[in-house]
């Protein structure tokens, strides 16, 4: 699909634009809700200037700042996510890239967990070279976590201590040690929906397995901290033209769903979404789990109808 016929459908009433992303969905995407829980095992003072982000050390924000959880540590959070029915288990650590004594921790813990805990690993650990793509997947990681944030024209406006070079660079990586990508961004950073279109199109060409969507939460302390969120209207078309460009990926809701979306999140996966995070982001709380799998099953109905 051309930009220009993407373009036109920003037009459609949004209940016509659900209608088309779902029938995509249900023709080519997987069925059921992939849900995945991350832990923030590496929090705060990352060298990096990302004007959404509470964990730069550029920002004067009230978020937690702690080294590499042990590995004892992972594997109960990893046991935790198993239980409260997630599919994939995301270690995650703040700053661009590792010390190799962290990056030693995080590769025999998720060898523990893989063998122990029989859950799906992710990991999100910036920058990574192919050498050390080798070695985490020799571990067990299936999947590397990785966001793009936004189109490369908004980029720039976004972070400056590295590029969106740079972020396809790790991406590409990822790919060639044959693993699977998930990488998204953010909206409601001030880019236009051009941006994002672009941002989706990119994505489709990488063929990434996994596309996570977050709506900004603002937070006091970041350069966006004042900004006003978007609205539920505008989040569901966005997901609705997500799902219409990439088809069969996976699309999750991730941060900001509970906060923007509110009682709409059941929408966003009538408009194309199929995989959301449960239990909590980095420095953000979630709904409590109980709640979460009341939506799975709301979901499901609704899916069936």
């Amino acid at each position: 699909m051309k930009e220009k016929e993407i373009r036109k459908l920003l037009a459609l009433p949004l209940a016509e634009l659900i209608v088309k992303a779902n029938k995509i969905r249900r023709k080519f995407a997987q069925d059921g809700v992939e849900l995945c829980n991350i832990l923030n095992a590496k929090s705060g003072t990352c060298s990096q200037d990302c004007k959404f982000c509470a964990q730069s050390a550029h920002h004067k924000t009230n978020a937690q700042a702690y080294p590499l959880k042990s590995k004892q540590e992972m594997l109960l959070a990893a046991k935790r996510a198993k239980e409260i029915g997630a599919e994939r288990f995301d270690i995650v650590t703040s700053g661009d890239k590792l010390s190799e004594q962290d990056f030693s921790v995080i590769v025999e813990a998720i060898g523990e967990i893989t063998q122990k805990i029989k859950i799906k690993m992710c990991a999100s650990l910036g920058s990574m070279d192919d050498q050390k793509f080798s070695l985490l997947k020799k571990a067990g990681l299936t999947r590397y976590h990785h966001n793009l944030e936004t189109s490369p024209r908004f980029f720039p406006k976004i972070v400056s201590t590295h590029t969106f070079a740079d972020r396809l660079k790790t991406i590409k990586a990822a790919k060639r040690a044959g693993l699977e990508v998930c990488s998204g961004g953010i909206i409601g950073m001030g880019e236009t929906m051009d941006d994002r279109i672009q941002m989706a199109l990119i994505l489709k060409k990488l063929k990434v397995d996994s596309v996570p969507l977050n709506i900004l939460v603002p937070i006091a302390g970041t350069p966006l901290g004042k900004r006003s969120v978007l609205s539920p209207e505008e989040v569901i078309r966005t997901i609705a033209i997500f799902r219409i460009i990439l088809k069969d990926k996976i699309i999750k809701i991730a941060a900001g769903r509970e906060s923007v979306l509110k009682d709409f999140q059941a929408l966003g996966f009538m408009a194309g979404a199929n995989g959301m995070l449960i239990g909590g982001y980095l420095t953000i709380k979630g709904r409590s789990v109980q709640e979460d799998q009341k939506l799975v099953e709301q979901v499901k109905r609704l899916w069936k109808n």
